[in-house]
Parts: structure tokens; sequence; C-alpha cells
């Protein structure tokens, strides 16, 4: 199975490469890939023989996030849906596109990539996994739909079938953590083995249904499907026939054995599916765009497979194999049909073609053969899966004695509808129409090749020939019928001839009443009202995100005002009201103070107090930021007191770093503020503050207090040395205990550095800080000092301060900073090596470099900076990501939980006996983010605004009298 998730993924990645240089017949090659996995399927076919197959890889077992697979007879089932089909759709876009442009390269690449992701799904056994395959068919959904995205049409499709399936999704997403965590496991084998009983299952069973519902069109979700016609006829023919849509279908066949019998299972699967039957099939009937009565149709026949696979009867669940199969070949080949169609008349309108079957016999009798399997013909395996349907529905014990008559009824009648838009679409697109001659369309039409019909025939013919073979089909699907609720002796098996019987007479009533209807619809020309009776779905959906827009205007407009101290007013009183609350209705108990433990504690603290306060009534900005600063050095020093250097020196570090970037921030403002803005002392401020460090302090003793066991700081050390190799527990709890939090954060700074130079640089984002070359080069004139014009040019100690205004140089800085550098960039790395055993690690050691470069900066200004280390942020901060995600992938591909750490101890001739730890692979990482946030803070906040500042004074000087008064 990793090996065909593999080739595909491979391929997806070749696939634009392998366009651009053969042409649109490289899609034959990309084929190759899909059709390998489906030889791999059938020659493993889960039976007696082979079995069920599984693979696992630990990937985070703590959080139960094991990449887990299984290929049973669904998965099986739905394998050679996903890689057969896609094998004959690739083969079909080699005729599709008539020239190959950039975008289909691209639209290669993602075709091939949705299979990969589809068969990920249909063979994951872990719930988190599944879901991650989930939303990658979303996300290519998405692309593929927006192919044309020059148009208004197909953007619109995309962001529909988009946000209808991600909401959806993330409602399912929901129900899967509230199933996992109530049963314990996340693997659907074992919950559906054992299925949980309570009200939180029975939520989480609705919320995952319907993430399935949405995914498969199913009502009221059913409008983004037709919606999506939009797309190239290839994508519609497999994400809209044969895979996506399935989707739903196979979730809710993998639950069935274990939650069928949940009266809220039988009101969403099995009474929405009944009415998207009927609604789907009526609808085909008003519409002209024959791929849209496809659509529609494919929307009637989802409904039909979701009643069969989720009424819980395993009678029924052959039935619905049979069906789940015939409408992936009956339906892809009628998409192609008119793909075919299109391509070769130029229109999809039933009321411009006449006579093309005249023109065109053998693409006539390809969908005349598709169109009997899906009106459920004789000879067909549609007819095979309806007749197996209405048989065993009519009694079945999943349903009460009323409910499986009145379900087959409501079958009955979507079939009759079926009959008559599989009709109505062989009249429409192949019929005379009464006239003696070719329609304009069909008369300037050039013949589609034989390469272009193949794909759809063989489906076709698929779908006729799996009719006498229903029984050895039957066979092989037989294993995953037998997992469901069985409510008689034995099981159905599949036939083509089961005699004359009930089944048989609903299935002729379907024939003649849905012809029937087809010659009263043709009469009409369409069937249904002028306006839908039941309202437009596409509106509702509009008016919905009307509303949406609306509510958030309002929300914004009354929250966000503009004001800052409103904003943190709104935040503040949120934090401080809503733990308070759940303080108060919890137990409080409990609760111990200790006071302070020694004088230290007590003169460190009142200094914390004194700066605070005075942070409140300073009007100097400077003055004020600092000592703010002083409660936070205040804090390093209590962490060192109570022995925990490693906290005291990334406190150190990141507070002097914070002081010097509210400098580069405010050397841009006056010194104190305005009196117009000044707002004096406000009491509900202060009652704000005081009320949230009161909360603070409380939350922070009653947590404390309740801890009824040992706490896990004193197991912390020896599971450092012991499983992380590293004797500095904080470090270890970092890269590699808690890696994934240091990678969210880490991931969180690069957001937000990016944030702050975007806006800052507004046109060009990336680049290197300016170098002096580049000063000399666009001839930058270097100010002299006084000194120099005196007595000559001095020594150089840093070459970026000669372009400088002598105001702000100051030589003793200069001589300093050429000293302390190498030293501090030895600390710095010295830190970065030691912190696994030591005080240190990568974050302390990246911020000692980029205090580094501050001091570079602050010394030798803009230029000085780019000399310091001359590359690109962007590239800094993108090598740092990709070491440390890479060695969570690293120890994946070597079958270690994710961000696992393995040890390597080796002897060097000078150094001795060293021993390595993979963790530093992520520490450099963390590190090169550090140094990648800091370069880009000082290229934002400090040399940009530096590199504008003369410009904004030359245009002042330049300017008339007003405006530099103005200014």
């Amino acid at each position: 199975m990793i090996a065909v998730l593999a080739a595909l993924a491979i391929t997806a990645v070749l696939a634009p490469a392998i366009i651009t240089a053969l042409g649109r017949r490289g899609f034959y090659l990309l084929a190759l890939a899909p059709l390998g996995g489906l030889v791999w399927v059938v020659l493993n076919w889960p039976d007696d023989e082979h079995g069920v197959r599984t693979e696992s890889f630990s990937w985070v077992p703590a959080l139960q996030m094991n990449i887990d697979f299984r290929f049973d007879t669904l998965a099986a089932v739905m394998s050679v849906l996903v890689l057969g089909v896609g094998a004959l759709v690739l083969c079909y876009c080699a005729e599709y596109f008539s020239e190959v442009r950039r975008r289909v390269a691209g639209f290669a690449a993602e075709m091939v990539a949705f299979a990969g992701a589809m068969f990920g799904l249909v063979i994951s056994d872990n719930m988190l996994v599944l879901y991650i395959f989930w939303e990658l068919t979303t996300v290519l959904s998405f692309l593929l739909v927006g192919f044309y995205a020059v148009r208004a049409t197909s953007r619109r499709a995309a962001t529909q079938a988009l946000l209808v399936t991600t909401a959806g999704g993330l409602a399912m997403l929901v129900g899967i953590v509230m199933l996992g965590e109530k049963a314990g496991s996340y693997l659907l084998s074992d919950i559906v083995a054992d299925p949980p009983v309570g009200w939180t299952v029975t939520v989480a069973i609705v919320l995952i249904l319907i993430g399935a519902l949405s995914k498969s069109a199913i009502f009221p979700f059913h409008f983004w499907l037709p919606g999506a016609m939009a797309a190239p006829t290839p994508v519609s023919a497999y994400l809209h026939a044969a895979a996506m849509v399935k989707a739903g279908i196979f979730l809710v066949a993998r639950l069935a054995p274990g939650f069928s019998d949940l009266v809220s299972w039988d009101v969403l699967v099995v009474g929405l599916g009944c009415a998207t039957m009927v609604l789907g099939g009526f609808r085909s009937l008003r519409e002209y765009d024959l791929k849209l009565v496809l659509a529609f149709g494919t929307v009637s026949q989802l409904g039909f497979l979701m009643v069969l696979v989720g009424i819980g009867d395993e009678d029924v669940a052959m039935a619905a194999m049979a069906m789940l199969v015939a409408h992936a070949l009956f339906k892809a080949s009628l998409f192609m049909v008119v793909g075919i169609i299109d391509h070769s008349t130029g229109t999809r309108d039933l009321r411009k073609l006449a006579r093309l079957g005249h023109s065109t016999p053998v693409l006539a009798g390809i969908a005349a053969l598709a169109a009997a399997s899906m009106a459920g013909l004789p000879l067909t395996l549609g007819f095979v899966g309806k007749e197996t349907a209405f048989a065993e529905i009519w009694d079945t014990g999943a349903l009460n004695e009323w409910q499986g008559p009145v379900v087959v009824l409501v079958l009955v009648l979507g079939s009759t509808l079926t009959v008559a838009y599989s009709l109505r679409f062989l009249w429409g697109a192949f019929g005379r129409k009464r006239k003696a001659e070719p329609s304009p369309a069909v008369a300037r039409m050039h013949r589609p090749s034989a390469a272009f019909q193949a794909p759809a025939a063989i489906l076709a013919l698929a779908g006729v020939v799996s009719g006498p073979l229903a029984g050895l089909i039957g066979k092989r699907v037989e294993p995953y019928a037998e997992t469901v609720p069985s409510y008689d002796e034995g099981i159905a098996h599949l036939s083509l001839w089961h005699g004359f019987n009930l089944a048989l007479g609903f299935t002729a009533i379907a024939v003649v009443a849905g012809t029937a209807l087809f010659l009263l619809v043709r009469e009409l020309g369409r069937l249904g009202f002028v306006r839908p009776a039941l309202g437009n779905a596409d509106r509702i959906y509009d008016a919905v995100l009307r509303g949406a827009d609306t509510i958030s205007i309002n929300l914004t407009r009354n929250t966000q005002r503009g004001s800052l101290p409103l904003t943190q007013g709104v935040i503040v009183i949120t934090l401080v009201l809503l733990p308070t609350i759940v303080l108060f209705l919890g137990q409080r108990n409990r609760l111990e103070i200790n006071g302070f433990e020694s004088p230290v504690q007590f003169v460190i603290g009142g200094i914390m107090v004194a700066a605070a306060i005075a942070a409140t009534v300073l009007r100097n900005r400077l003055a004020a930021v600092l000592v703010v600063g002083v409660t936070g050095y205040s804090c390093g020093v209590l962490f060192a007191l109570h022995g925990a250097p490693d906290l005291a020196l990334t406190q150190f570090l990141v507070e002097t770093l914070t002081l010097v970037i509210f400098v580069l921030v405010l050397r841009k403002l006056p010194a104190e503020a305005e009196n117009r803005h000044a707002t004096g002392f406000k009491p509900l401020r202060a009652l704000l503050g005081l009320a949230f460090g009161a909360l603070l302090v409380v939350v922070g003793l009653f947590a404390a207090a309740a801890r009824n066991t040992i706490p896990m700081s004193t197991e912390i050390p020896y599971a450092a040395y012991k499983y992380g190799n590293g004797s500095n527990a904080v470090n270890v709890l970092l890269v590699d205990i808690r890696a994934w939090d240091t990678l969210g954060e880490v991931s969180v700074l690069m957001v937000a550095a990016t944030g702050v130079a975007s806006m800052v640089f507004r046109h060009r984002r990336f680049g290197a800080a300016p170098r002096v070359a580049d000063a000399t080069r666009a001839g930058t004139p270097r100010p002299e000092t006084e000194g120099e014009q005196l007595f000559g040019e001095r020594t150089t100690w840093l070459r970026g301060s000669n372009f400088r205004d002598p105001r702000h140089r100051s030589m003793v800085l200069e001589a300093t900073t050429r000293l302390l550098f190498p030293t501090m960039i030895v600390l710095s790395l010295y830190f970065f090596y030691a912190g696994h055993n030591a005080p240190g690690g990568g974050f302390a050691g990246g911020l000692t470099m980029g205090l580094a470069l501050v001091l570079r900066y602050l010394a030798g200004g803009r230029y000085e900076l780019g000399e310091a280390l001359p590359i690109d942020a962007g590239r800094i901060l993108g090598v740092g990501l990709g070491l440390s995600a890479g060695t969570a992938a690293a120890s994946v591909l070597l079958g270690a939980p994710a961000l696992s750490s393995a040890t390597f101890e080796f002897t060097l001739p000078i150094f001795g006996d060293v021993k390595l730890v993979t963790a530093l692979f992520f520490d450099l990482g963390v590190y090169l983010i550090v140094v990648g946030l800091v370069l880009d803070v000082l290229r934002s906040l400090g040399a940009r605004l530096d590199e504008d500042s003369p410009r904004v004074r030359r245009d002042a000087d330049q300017s008339e009298p007003e405006e530099v008064a103005a200014r």
C-alpha cells in the first residue's frame, strides 16, 4: 500500500515535467501509475488466500496519530474504482486537451495527486489520517474545479464546493475526536468491532455524517455538485462520478456495521438519501445542458447509494456494492460521452443537437449501453443492483414493518425518474428531434477519434459484461457484507436472474412509468415549475453568505472601531470574566498559600511592582519601555534563584531583544505623547490592570493547589536523560519530548515576522540587507566627519559606518563592536552545541546571534547589517523550518515516532568521545529561525525605516513651506 501511495505521489511531482516534455501524450505515461496500483489491488485482493492486509507506521503515538492502513474488501472495491477509472480518465485527457499549456501540466499533477489522496483515504484505518486525506481531496477538488480560473463561473463553483465540503469536514473532525476519545481508539476497525455507546457517541456520529453527506452531495448539500460542472469534463468523469463523491458513501459504509441502529442514523442517512434521490431525479428533467442532466442524475444516484449502504443489512449491503461499482462505470462513461460531444460540436445544449446519432453511431452505442445500466435495464450490472435492493429492502429486519415498504416505494419513484432522465439524455444528445437534417452544431462537427471514445467504451462495456458476471462479483464483495448485521439466515447472492418476483415487478413499473414520463417531458419541453417550488439552493447559499458577511461587518463595526484602548479593554475584560466565572462554578475547597521564602524575593517583587507603577505614569515613551524591561529582567532573576538558569538566560536574551525592537520603533516617534493623545489617569484602566494581575495570581494558586498526585516535573530530568539523551531538561523538552509544540511556535514566529516585514516593505518583500558594495554602485555619498576633514582618513572599524551620518557615529561603540562581535558569535555557537546538556540551546543561541547582529546594526547602520550577514532573511527562515520539519519526517521514514531522537557515539582524534543526538538538527532549525526572525526585524523596522527617512526629509525640503508645516 505504501508503495502504491509513493508511486502516485512521485508521479504527481513529475507530472508537469512529463506533460511539458511529451505534450498531451504524456497523459498515457501518467496513467501507468494508477494502472500499476490497480494491478497490485487485483493481485492482493483480500480473500481467503491473502486476508486483510494492514500496515502501520509510528507517527505520534501519544496522540494516537499513527499511520495505520487497512486493505479489506470495501477498500479493495473503492480502490478498483479510484485507480481503474483514474487510469482511463488520464487516457481520456490525452485526447480531450487539444493543446498543452502550462495550466494543463499542473492539471495533470493535480489529477494524479487526487488519485493518490483518494487511495490513501480508502485504505486509512486511523480516522485522523483519513481526515488528512479527506481534506486533501477537498483542496485538490477546489483546484481542479477552478481549472478555468479566468471564468467567474469556475471561480464561484470551486469556492462553493470548497466552502460546503470544508464546513462538513470541520464538523466531521469534531465528531472524529469525540468518537475516538470515547472509544479509546481512533482505528475504524476497533471502533466498528466494539462500538461505544452514549449520547456523546450519537452526537459524534451525527457530526461525522454531516461531513459524509456534504462530500457526497446529499440534500441539503446537493447544490455544489451541479455547480461543479464548470470543471473540465475529465474532472466530472472522475471526481464527480467515480471518486470524490463516493468518499461520503464509503465512510457511511465503513460505519454502518457498528452504528446503523441509531435513530439519528436512519433519519440522516436513509431519510435524506430517499429525498435526495427523488429531488435529483426531478431536477434532471428540467435541465437542457447534458452535463447538468447527468449532474442532477448523479445527485439522485448518490442518494440511492446512501440509502443502500446506510440501512445496515448484509443483504442490502450486497446490493449497495453492486450499485457502487455500476454507478462508477456508467456515470463516468456518460460524462466522457458528454465531453466528446462538447469537444466535437462545441455545445452541450440538447436543443442544439439533432441527428447526432446518425453522425456518430459508435458514440451513440456507447451512451446507450451506459444509460441502460443507469436505468437498470436487464443484462446490466445496474439491473442486478436494483433488483437485489428492491427484493431485500421490502422485508429487511433493519427497518420496522412499515419503513421497508415505504423506502422501496420511494426508490421505485426515484428509479422511474432515473429511467426518464436516461431516455431524455439519449434523446437529447442523439435523437432526430423530428428534423430532416442535422442541426448546425452537428453539421459542422468533427468526428471524434477512436482513442477519444475508447475509455468511455471500456467503462460502458464493463457495465454490461458485469451483469452476467454478477455472481463472481458477489463472491468478491461478500466479505464486506458479512460484517454488516444479518437479519435472516444466509446472505443474498448477486445474480442476473432471480425469477418472476416482486422486485422484477417494481423494475417493470419503473421502466414503463419512466418511459411514459419521458414522453410527457418531451412534449412539454421540460418537467417542473418556472420557479422551483422548494426554492433555489444556489440562492439560499448566496443568502447564507450574505448573512455571514452582514454579521461579520456588524460585529467588526461594534468591536473593531480602530481604538487600541477599546480593543485591548475588550480582550482584558474577556480574560478576566471568563476564568473568574469558571473558577466560581468549580470546586474551590483546596487552597494553600505560601509566602516569601527569602528576603531577596520580597526585594525583587517590590522592584517589579515599582517598575509596573512607573510605567503607567511616565510620559516619556523610552523611559516607560525601560521600566517595563525592568520587570522582565527581575523575572529572569527569580528564575535563576529558583534553579532554572536556562529559563533565566532565555528571559534575559528575550527581554534585551524586545527592548531593542521597541527602541527601533520608538526612534521614529516623538519622545512623548502629544497632548491631544494624552489620556491621563483612567480609573477603569487601572481597575482592569489590577483585576487581571489578581486573576493570574489567584488562578495560579488554585491550579497549584489542585494537584493531587506527585508532580510530573520530578520525573522530567530522568525522562530527559533516558529518552532524550540530554541533561538539560528544558532543552530536551523543547526539541524532543514536546517538539511538536516548538515546531508550532516557531511557525507562528515565522508568520509574525513575515507579516511585519510585508507591511513595512509593501512592494518587495524579500532580499538581503543592503551592503557597502550596493551603496558604492548606487553612488551614495560618503559623509565625512570634521576630524577627517582636518586630519585625513581615519581607521575604519566597521565598513558600513562610513555611510552613516557623522552625528550618529560612536568610535567607542564601533571599536567595541569589532571586538565583541566574534566573541558573541562563539558564545552563540557554544549555547547551541552545549544546550542539550547545559544552559542554552537553539533558541538561546539564536537570540545571542541575533543580539550580535543588533550590535552590528546599532554601531554601523543598515549597510553594516548587510556586511554582517549578507543573506536573505526569508531563506534563513525557510532553511530553518525545513530542518525542523525534515527532522520530523526523517523519523517517520525511519519507522520511529515523529521528532524522536536517535543517538550516535563516535571518537574523534582531537575531541575524543563524541555523542551526537539527532535532536541537534531540529535545534539547528530553531536556531536559524530565530536568527532569520531577528534579521527580518532589523531589515524591516531598522534598515528599511532608515532608508525611508532621508527620502522623506528630501521630499520635505523640496516641498512648499505650507507642506513642510503640515508634515
